[in-house]
Protein backbone atom coordinates (compact mmCIF):
# COMPACT_ATOMS: atom_id res chain seq x y z
CA UNK A 1 0.00 0.00 0.00
CA UNK A 2 1.35 3.44 -0.94
CA UNK A 3 1.51 5.84 1.98
CA UNK A 4 1.11 9.62 2.01
CA UNK A 5 4.77 9.81 2.95
CA UNK A 6 5.73 7.88 -0.17
CA UNK A 7 3.48 10.02 -2.37
CA UNK A 8 5.12 13.09 -0.89
CA UNK A 9 8.61 11.66 -1.46
CA UNK A 10 7.73 11.01 -5.11
CA UNK A 11 6.74 14.68 -5.47
CA UNK A 12 2.95 14.44 -5.80
CA UNK A 13 2.30 17.40 -3.52
CA UNK A 14 4.85 19.68 -5.18
CA UNK A 15 4.82 18.78 -8.87
CA UNK A 16 3.31 20.96 -11.59
CA UNK A 17 2.41 18.82 -14.59
CA UNK A 18 0.23 19.03 -17.73
CA UNK A 19 -3.31 17.69 -17.83
CA UNK A 20 -2.35 15.97 -21.09
CA UNK A 21 -5.40 16.76 -23.16
CA UNK A 22 -2.87 16.85 -26.00
CA UNK A 23 0.70 15.80 -26.73
CA UNK A 24 2.74 17.81 -27.14
CA UNK A 25 0.90 20.23 -24.89
CA UNK A 26 -0.23 23.68 -26.07
CA UNK A 27 2.74 25.61 -24.59
CA UNK A 28 4.91 23.84 -27.18
CA UNK A 29 2.86 25.00 -30.16
CA UNK A 30 4.62 27.43 -32.51
CA UNK A 31 3.81 29.69 -35.45
CA UNK A 32 5.22 27.04 -37.80
CA UNK A 33 1.59 25.96 -38.42
CA UNK A 34 -0.27 28.52 -40.54
CA UNK A 35 -3.71 28.94 -42.16
CA UNK A 36 -2.52 27.07 -45.25
CA UNK A 37 -1.64 24.02 -43.18
CA UNK A 38 -5.04 24.09 -41.50
CA UNK A 39 -6.79 24.28 -44.88
CA UNK A 40 -4.75 21.41 -46.35
CA UNK A 41 -5.38 19.23 -43.30
CA UNK A 42 -9.13 19.81 -43.67
CA UNK A 43 -8.93 18.92 -47.35
CA UNK A 44 -7.16 15.67 -46.43
CA UNK A 45 -10.16 14.41 -44.45
CA UNK A 46 -11.40 11.28 -46.29
CA UNK A 47 -14.57 11.68 -48.35
CA UNK A 48 -17.48 10.16 -46.50
CA UNK A 49 -15.57 10.27 -43.21
CA UNK A 50 -16.53 11.82 -39.90
CA UNK A 51 -15.23 14.80 -37.96
CA UNK A 52 -15.97 16.37 -34.60
CA UNK A 53 -16.75 20.08 -34.58
CA UNK A 54 -16.21 22.47 -31.69
CA UNK A 55 -17.59 26.02 -31.68
CA UNK A 56 -16.12 28.43 -29.14
CA UNK A 57 -18.08 31.39 -27.75
CA UNK A 58 -15.66 33.42 -25.56
CA UNK A 59 -18.24 35.73 -23.94
CA UNK A 60 -19.76 35.74 -20.46
CA UNK A 61 -22.29 38.01 -18.80
CA UNK A 62 -19.91 38.13 -15.86
CA UNK A 63 -16.38 36.81 -15.38
CA UNK A 64 -15.95 34.17 -12.69
CA UNK A 65 -12.73 34.70 -10.77
CA UNK A 66 -11.73 31.03 -10.68
CA UNK A 67 -11.84 30.58 -14.46
CA UNK A 68 -8.58 30.52 -16.42
CA UNK A 69 -10.23 30.26 -19.85
CA UNK A 70 -9.83 33.01 -22.44
CA UNK A 71 -13.15 34.82 -22.03
CA UNK A 72 -14.41 38.38 -22.00
CA UNK A 73 -17.33 39.95 -20.23
CA UNK A 74 -20.11 41.77 -22.02
CA UNK A 75 -23.13 43.64 -20.75
CA UNK A 76 -24.86 43.70 -24.15
CA UNK A 77 -25.36 41.33 -27.06
CA UNK A 78 -23.69 43.67 -29.56
CA UNK A 79 -20.20 42.11 -29.43
CA UNK A 80 -21.75 38.64 -29.37
CA UNK A 81 -23.82 39.30 -32.49
CA UNK A 82 -20.73 40.55 -34.34
CA UNK A 83 -18.73 37.52 -33.21
CA UNK A 84 -21.40 35.07 -34.36
CA UNK A 85 -21.38 36.66 -37.81
CA UNK A 86 -17.65 35.94 -37.97
CA UNK A 87 -18.24 32.39 -36.78
CA UNK A 88 -20.82 31.93 -39.55
CA UNK A 89 -18.26 33.12 -42.08
CA UNK A 90 -15.68 30.72 -40.67
CA UNK A 91 -18.19 27.89 -41.09
CA UNK A 92 -18.55 28.91 -44.75
CA UNK A 93 -14.76 28.68 -45.08
CA UNK A 94 -14.82 25.23 -43.55
CA UNK A 95 -17.54 24.13 -45.95
CA UNK A 96 -15.47 25.32 -48.91
CA UNK A 97 -12.52 23.12 -47.89
CA UNK A 98 -14.28 20.09 -46.43
CA UNK A 99 -14.43 17.03 -48.74
CA UNK A 100 -17.73 15.59 -49.90
CA UNK A 101 -20.12 13.60 -47.75
CA UNK A 102 -18.32 14.24 -44.47
CA UNK A 103 -20.58 13.87 -41.42
CA UNK A 104 -20.41 15.12 -37.84
CA UNK A 105 -19.83 12.53 -35.15
CA UNK A 106 -19.83 15.23 -32.46
CA UNK A 107 -20.84 18.88 -32.24
CA UNK A 108 -19.96 20.78 -29.10
CA UNK A 109 -20.58 24.42 -28.17
CA UNK A 110 -18.30 25.72 -25.44
CA UNK A 111 -16.96 28.91 -24.01
CA UNK A 112 -17.36 31.19 -22.27
CA UNK A 113 -21.09 30.97 -22.12
CA UNK A 114 -22.67 29.75 -25.36
CA UNK A 115 -26.11 30.02 -23.77
CA UNK A 116 -25.54 33.78 -23.71
CA UNK A 117 -26.62 33.72 -27.36
CA UNK A 118 -30.14 34.81 -28.23
CA UNK A 119 -32.51 32.21 -29.70
CA UNK A 120 -32.03 33.81 -33.12
CA UNK A 121 -28.25 33.57 -32.96
CA UNK A 122 -28.48 29.97 -31.78
CA UNK A 123 -30.75 29.10 -34.70
CA UNK A 124 -28.41 30.80 -37.17
CA UNK A 125 -25.49 28.67 -35.96
CA UNK A 126 -27.55 25.47 -36.00
CA UNK A 127 -28.68 26.16 -39.57
CA UNK A 128 -25.18 27.01 -40.78
CA UNK A 129 -23.64 23.89 -39.24
CA UNK A 130 -26.30 21.82 -41.03
CA UNK A 131 -25.17 23.39 -44.31
CA UNK A 132 -21.56 22.39 -43.62
CA UNK A 133 -22.15 18.75 -42.70
CA UNK A 134 -25.07 16.62 -41.51
CA UNK A 135 -25.04 14.59 -38.32
CA UNK A 136 -23.82 11.01 -38.55
CA UNK A 137 -25.88 8.22 -37.12
CA UNK A 138 -25.59 8.22 -33.31
CA UNK A 139 -24.05 11.71 -33.39
CA UNK A 140 -23.90 13.78 -30.24
CA UNK A 141 -24.67 17.50 -29.99
CA UNK A 142 -23.66 18.90 -26.62
CA UNK A 143 -23.78 22.42 -25.21
CA UNK A 144 -22.22 23.97 -22.11
CA UNK A 145 -25.11 25.52 -20.19
CA UNK A 146 -24.81 28.15 -17.48
CA UNK A 147 -27.84 27.71 -15.18
CA UNK A 148 -27.73 31.47 -14.54
CA UNK A 149 -27.94 32.16 -18.27
CA UNK A 150 -30.63 29.93 -19.76
CA UNK A 151 -34.39 29.95 -20.29
CA UNK A 152 -37.07 27.86 -21.92
CA UNK A 153 -36.97 29.66 -25.27
CA UNK A 154 -33.25 29.10 -25.76
CA UNK A 155 -33.52 25.47 -24.63
CA UNK A 156 -36.36 24.96 -27.10
CA UNK A 157 -34.11 26.06 -29.96
CA UNK A 158 -31.23 23.84 -28.83
CA UNK A 159 -33.42 20.78 -28.31
CA UNK A 160 -35.15 21.24 -31.68
CA UNK A 161 -31.70 21.62 -33.26
CA UNK A 162 -30.64 18.21 -32.02
CA UNK A 163 -28.95 18.86 -28.67
CA UNK A 164 -28.94 15.48 -26.93
CA UNK A 165 -26.35 16.17 -24.22
CA UNK A 166 -26.24 19.17 -21.91
CA UNK A 167 -23.32 20.10 -19.70
CA UNK A 168 -23.84 22.28 -16.63
CA UNK A 169 -21.16 23.94 -14.54
CA UNK A 170 -21.67 23.62 -10.78
CA UNK A 171 -18.19 24.07 -9.22
CA UNK A 172 -19.52 24.03 -5.62
CA UNK A 173 -22.87 24.75 -3.98
CA UNK A 174 -21.43 26.28 -0.81
CA UNK A 175 -22.32 29.98 -0.64
CA UNK A 176 -19.04 31.06 0.99
CA UNK A 177 -17.03 29.29 -1.71
CA UNK A 178 -19.22 30.74 -4.46
CA UNK A 179 -18.70 34.26 -3.12
CA UNK A 180 -14.95 33.75 -2.90
CA UNK A 181 -14.62 32.48 -6.51
CA UNK A 182 -17.09 35.00 -7.97
CA UNK A 183 -19.63 32.40 -9.05
CA UNK A 184 -23.02 32.86 -7.33
CA UNK A 185 -25.29 30.00 -8.39
CA UNK A 186 -27.91 28.70 -6.02
CA UNK A 187 -28.98 25.08 -5.83
CA UNK A 188 -32.55 26.00 -6.80
CA UNK A 189 -31.35 27.86 -9.91
CA UNK A 190 -29.33 24.83 -10.96
CA UNK A 191 -32.16 22.41 -10.19
CA UNK A 192 -34.57 24.43 -12.32
CA UNK A 193 -32.13 24.42 -15.23
CA UNK A 194 -31.82 20.65 -14.95
CA UNK A 195 -35.60 20.26 -14.86
CA UNK A 196 -35.99 22.38 -18.01
CA UNK A 197 -33.33 20.32 -19.77
CA UNK A 198 -34.99 17.04 -18.82
CA UNK A 199 -38.45 18.35 -19.76
CA UNK A 200 -37.24 18.82 -23.34
CA UNK A 201 -36.19 15.22 -23.71
CA UNK A 202 -32.44 15.82 -23.69
CA UNK A 203 -31.11 12.32 -23.16
CA UNK A 204 -27.90 12.97 -21.26
CA UNK A 205 -26.67 15.38 -18.62
CA UNK A 206 -23.06 16.22 -17.73
CA UNK A 207 -21.96 18.23 -14.70
CA UNK A 208 -18.64 19.78 -13.69
CA UNK A 209 -17.52 20.35 -10.11
CA UNK A 210 -14.18 21.47 -8.69
CA UNK A 211 -12.05 20.34 -5.79
CA UNK A 212 -9.27 22.42 -4.28
CA UNK A 213 -11.35 25.59 -4.03
CA UNK A 214 -10.84 28.21 -1.29
CA UNK A 215 -12.55 27.36 2.02
CA UNK A 216 -13.46 23.91 0.69
CA UNK A 217 -13.57 21.12 3.28
CA UNK A 218 -14.51 17.46 3.19
CA UNK A 219 -17.89 18.30 4.73
CA UNK A 220 -18.57 20.99 2.12
CA UNK A 221 -17.58 18.86 -0.87
CA UNK A 222 -19.67 16.01 0.55
CA UNK A 223 -22.72 18.26 0.63
CA UNK A 224 -22.06 19.51 -2.90
CA UNK A 225 -21.71 15.98 -4.27
CA UNK A 226 -24.89 14.83 -2.55
CA UNK A 227 -26.82 17.78 -3.96
CA UNK A 228 -25.38 17.10 -7.39
CA UNK A 229 -26.35 13.43 -7.20
CA UNK A 230 -29.97 14.52 -6.66
CA UNK A 231 -29.93 15.58 -10.34
CA UNK A 232 -28.83 12.06 -11.43
CA UNK A 233 -26.24 13.30 -13.95
CA UNK A 234 -25.01 10.75 -16.49
CA UNK A 235 -21.43 12.05 -16.32
CA UNK A 236 -19.49 14.11 -13.83
CA UNK A 237 -16.13 15.80 -14.31
CA UNK A 238 -14.33 16.32 -10.99
CA UNK A 239 -11.61 18.79 -11.94
CA UNK A 240 -8.90 20.11 -9.68
CA UNK A 241 -8.97 23.89 -9.42
CA UNK A 242 -5.82 25.27 -11.05
CA UNK A 243 -4.71 28.42 -9.24
CA UNK A 244 -2.55 30.21 -11.81
CA UNK A 245 -2.95 33.96 -11.08
CA UNK A 246 0.20 34.75 -13.09
CA UNK A 247 -1.67 33.46 -16.18
CA UNK A 248 -5.27 34.34 -15.29
CA UNK A 249 -5.18 37.79 -13.68
CA UNK A 250 -8.75 37.54 -12.38
CA UNK A 251 -7.63 34.75 -10.05
CA UNK A 252 -5.77 37.40 -8.06
CA UNK A 253 -9.20 38.11 -6.56
CA UNK A 254 -9.03 34.72 -4.82
CA UNK A 255 -7.11 34.69 -1.51
CA UNK A 256 -4.33 32.12 -1.80
CA UNK A 257 -4.25 31.61 1.96
CA UNK A 258 -7.80 30.20 1.78
CA UNK A 259 -6.75 27.42 -0.61
CA UNK A 260 -6.36 23.87 0.69
CA UNK A 261 -2.88 22.37 0.82
CA UNK A 262 -1.93 19.73 -1.78
CA UNK A 263 -2.48 16.99 0.80
CA UNK A 264 -5.91 18.42 1.58
CA UNK A 265 -6.67 18.55 -2.15
CA UNK A 266 -6.06 14.81 -2.30
CA UNK A 267 -8.45 14.31 0.64
CA UNK A 268 -11.11 16.40 -1.13
CA UNK A 269 -10.75 14.45 -4.34
CA UNK A 270 -10.86 11.11 -2.57
CA UNK A 271 -13.94 12.13 -0.57
CA UNK A 272 -15.84 13.03 -3.73
CA UNK A 273 -14.53 9.98 -5.60
CA UNK A 274 -15.81 7.63 -2.92
CA UNK A 275 -19.26 9.25 -2.94
CA UNK A 276 -19.63 8.81 -6.70
CA UNK A 277 -18.41 5.20 -6.47
CA UNK A 278 -20.85 4.44 -3.65
CA UNK A 279 -23.67 5.79 -5.83
CA UNK A 280 -22.80 3.34 -8.61
CA UNK A 281 -20.77 5.57 -10.92
CA UNK A 282 -17.88 4.07 -12.85
CA UNK A 283 -14.54 5.82 -12.45
CA UNK A 284 -13.39 7.10 -15.85
CA UNK A 285 -9.72 7.97 -16.14
CA UNK A 286 -8.29 10.34 -13.56
CA UNK A 287 -11.23 12.67 -12.91
CA UNK A 288 -14.49 11.60 -14.60
CA UNK A 289 -17.40 9.47 -13.44
CA UNK A 290 -20.25 7.97 -15.45
CA UNK A 291 -23.29 5.77 -15.02
CA UNK A 292 -22.66 2.19 -16.17
CA UNK A 293 -24.78 2.60 -19.34
CA UNK A 294 -23.17 5.91 -20.37
CA UNK A 295 -21.00 6.02 -23.48
CA UNK A 296 -17.86 6.81 -21.49
CA UNK A 297 -18.28 3.77 -19.27
CA UNK A 298 -18.92 1.55 -22.29
CA UNK A 299 -15.89 3.00 -24.11
CA UNK A 300 -13.72 2.32 -21.08
CA UNK A 301 -14.86 -1.30 -20.88
CA UNK A 302 -14.22 -1.87 -24.58
CA UNK A 303 -10.85 -0.11 -24.70
CA UNK A 304 -12.14 2.75 -26.87
CA UNK A 305 -11.91 5.61 -24.39
CA UNK A 306 -10.03 8.62 -25.82
CA UNK A 307 -8.86 11.98 -24.54
CA UNK A 308 -8.91 15.39 -26.22
CA UNK A 309 -9.17 19.09 -25.37
CA UNK A 310 -12.66 18.58 -23.97
CA UNK A 311 -11.50 15.83 -21.62
CA UNK A 312 -12.54 12.19 -21.94
CA UNK A 313 -14.63 11.14 -24.91
CA UNK A 314 -16.07 8.09 -26.61
CA UNK A 315 -15.79 9.79 -30.00
CA UNK A 316 -13.86 7.65 -32.48
CA UNK A 317 -13.27 10.37 -35.08
CA UNK A 318 -9.61 11.11 -35.78
CA UNK A 319 -10.36 14.75 -36.61
CA UNK A 320 -11.53 17.48 -34.23
CA UNK A 321 -12.05 20.87 -35.88
CA UNK A 322 -12.24 23.85 -33.55
CA UNK A 323 -13.75 27.11 -34.78
CA UNK A 324 -13.85 30.46 -33.01
CA UNK A 325 -11.18 32.50 -31.26
CA UNK A 326 -8.48 30.40 -29.53
CA UNK A 327 -10.05 27.07 -30.61
CA UNK A 328 -7.69 24.14 -31.12
CA UNK A 329 -8.08 21.50 -33.82
CA UNK A 330 -6.53 18.05 -33.97
CA UNK A 331 -5.73 16.17 -37.16
CA UNK A 332 -3.66 13.07 -37.92
CA UNK A 333 -1.05 15.58 -39.13
CA UNK A 334 -0.94 17.72 -35.99
CA UNK A 335 -2.60 20.54 -34.04
CA UNK A 336 -3.76 23.96 -35.20
CA UNK A 337 -4.94 26.80 -32.97
CA UNK A 338 -6.85 29.94 -33.90
CA UNK A 339 -5.69 33.38 -32.82
CA UNK A 340 -6.81 33.85 -29.18
CA UNK A 341 -7.65 37.57 -29.49
CA UNK A 342 -11.12 38.04 -30.93
CA UNK A 343 -9.98 41.12 -32.88
CA UNK A 344 -7.20 39.21 -34.68
CA UNK A 345 -9.47 36.20 -35.22
CA UNK A 346 -12.23 38.40 -36.66
CA UNK A 347 -9.89 40.29 -38.97
CA UNK A 348 -8.49 37.06 -40.42
CA UNK A 349 -11.86 35.48 -41.14
CA UNK A 350 -13.30 38.67 -42.62
CA UNK A 351 -10.35 38.76 -44.99
CA UNK A 352 -11.46 35.36 -46.24
CA UNK A 353 -8.83 33.16 -44.59
CA UNK A 354 -8.61 30.89 -41.59
CA UNK A 355 -7.38 32.41 -38.33
CA UNK A 356 -4.75 29.78 -37.51
CA UNK A 357 -1.95 31.44 -35.54
CA UNK A 358 0.07 28.50 -34.24
CA UNK A 359 0.12 24.76 -33.81
CA UNK A 360 2.32 21.71 -34.09
CA UNK A 361 2.96 19.31 -36.98
CA UNK A 362 3.73 15.81 -35.72
CA UNK A 363 7.27 14.59 -36.25
CA UNK A 364 9.77 12.18 -34.78
CA UNK A 365 8.10 9.96 -32.20
CA UNK A 366 5.29 12.41 -31.37
CA UNK A 367 2.51 10.03 -32.38
CA UNK A 368 3.98 7.14 -30.43
CA UNK A 369 4.42 9.16 -27.24
CA UNK A 370 1.00 10.80 -27.67
CA UNK A 371 -0.64 7.39 -27.80
CA UNK A 372 1.33 6.10 -24.81
CA UNK A 373 0.31 9.08 -22.71
CA UNK A 374 -3.31 8.79 -23.84
CA UNK A 375 -3.33 5.10 -22.86
CA UNK A 376 -2.08 5.97 -19.39
CA UNK A 377 -4.57 8.79 -18.94
CA UNK A 378 -7.50 6.67 -20.14
CA UNK A 379 -6.72 3.10 -19.12
CA UNK A 380 -3.79 3.34 -16.67
CA UNK A 381 -1.90 0.92 -18.89
CA UNK A 382 0.22 0.91 -22.02
CA UNK A 383 -0.46 -2.02 -24.36
CA UNK A 384 2.77 -2.99 -26.09
CA UNK A 385 1.17 -5.01 -28.89
CA UNK A 386 -0.82 -2.04 -30.21
CA UNK A 387 2.25 0.21 -30.21
CA UNK A 388 4.41 -2.39 -31.93
CA UNK A 389 1.80 -2.91 -34.65
CA UNK A 390 0.74 0.70 -35.20
CA UNK A 391 4.02 2.55 -34.68
CA UNK A 392 6.70 -0.01 -35.50
CA UNK A 393 8.47 0.36 -32.16
CA UNK A 394 10.49 -2.64 -30.99
CA UNK A 395 9.68 -4.59 -27.82
CA UNK A 396 13.18 -3.84 -26.53
CA UNK A 397 12.73 -0.07 -26.99
CA UNK A 398 9.40 -0.15 -25.16
CA UNK A 399 10.77 -2.16 -22.25
CA UNK A 400 13.65 0.29 -21.91
CA UNK A 401 11.18 3.20 -21.72
CA UNK A 402 9.05 1.31 -19.20
CA UNK A 403 12.06 0.52 -17.03
CA UNK A 404 13.21 4.15 -16.96
CA UNK A 405 9.73 5.26 -15.91
CA UNK A 406 9.51 2.59 -13.22
CA UNK A 407 12.86 3.63 -11.76
CA UNK A 408 11.51 7.15 -11.29
CA UNK A 409 8.59 5.79 -9.25
CA UNK A 410 10.45 3.38 -6.97
CA UNK A 411 9.25 0.28 -8.79
CA UNK A 412 5.56 0.95 -8.15
CA UNK A 413 4.57 0.23 -11.76
CA UNK A 414 3.89 -3.24 -13.12
CA UNK A 415 5.83 -4.27 -16.23
CA UNK A 416 4.84 -7.46 -18.05
CA UNK A 417 5.09 -8.92 -21.55
CA UNK A 418 1.81 -7.12 -22.32
CA UNK A 419 3.09 -3.69 -21.35
CA UNK A 420 3.01 -1.32 -18.38
CA UNK A 421 0.27 -0.97 -15.77
CA UNK A 422 -0.39 1.59 -13.01
CA UNK A 423 -1.89 -0.24 -10.01
CA UNK A 424 -4.86 1.45 -8.33
CA UNK A 425 -2.91 2.67 -5.31
CA UNK A 426 -0.47 4.55 -7.57
CA UNK A 427 -3.08 6.29 -9.71
CA UNK A 428 -2.84 9.67 -7.98
CA UNK A 429 0.57 9.79 -9.71
CA UNK A 430 -0.84 9.20 -13.21
CA UNK A 431 -0.12 12.64 -14.65
CA UNK A 432 3.41 12.50 -13.27
CA UNK A 433 3.91 9.03 -14.75
CA UNK A 434 2.63 10.33 -18.08
CA UNK A 435 5.17 13.15 -17.84
CA UNK A 436 7.95 10.57 -17.74
CA UNK A 437 7.05 9.68 -21.35
CA UNK A 438 7.02 13.35 -22.43
CA UNK A 439 10.08 14.20 -24.53
CA UNK A 440 9.53 17.97 -24.42
CA UNK A 441 11.05 20.46 -22.00
CA UNK A 442 8.38 21.22 -19.40
CA UNK A 443 10.37 23.87 -17.56
CA UNK A 444 9.12 26.62 -19.87
CA UNK A 445 5.42 25.96 -19.27
CA UNK A 446 3.38 26.87 -16.20
CA UNK A 447 1.24 23.83 -15.41
CA UNK A 448 -1.19 23.02 -12.63
CA UNK A 449 -0.78 20.98 -9.47
CA UNK A 450 -0.33 17.25 -9.99
CA UNK A 451 -3.21 16.65 -7.57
Amino acid sequence: MITRKQLSRLGLFDAKVPRYTSYPTAPHFSNAVAPGDFASWIEAVPEGGTVSLYLHVPFCRRLCWFCACRTQGTATLGPVESYVQTLLSELDLLKAHLPRDVKLSRLHWGGGTPTLLSPGLMQALIDKVAEVAPFAEDAEFSVEIDPNEIDGERLDVLAAGGMNRASIGVQDFDEQIQATIGRPQGYDVTRRAVEMIRERGVASLNADILYGLPHQTRAKITETVQKLLSFAPDRVALYGYAHVPWMAKRQQMIPSDALPTPAERLDLFDTARRLFAWDGYAEIGIDHFATPDDGLAIAQKTGKLRRNFQGYTDDTSEVLIGLGASSISKFPQGYAQNAPATSVYTASVREGRFATSRGHAFGGDDRLRARMIEMLMCDFRIRSEELEQDYGVSPAALKAMFSRANEQFEGLLEITEDGLFIPPEARPLTRMIARSFDAYDLSKAGHSSAI
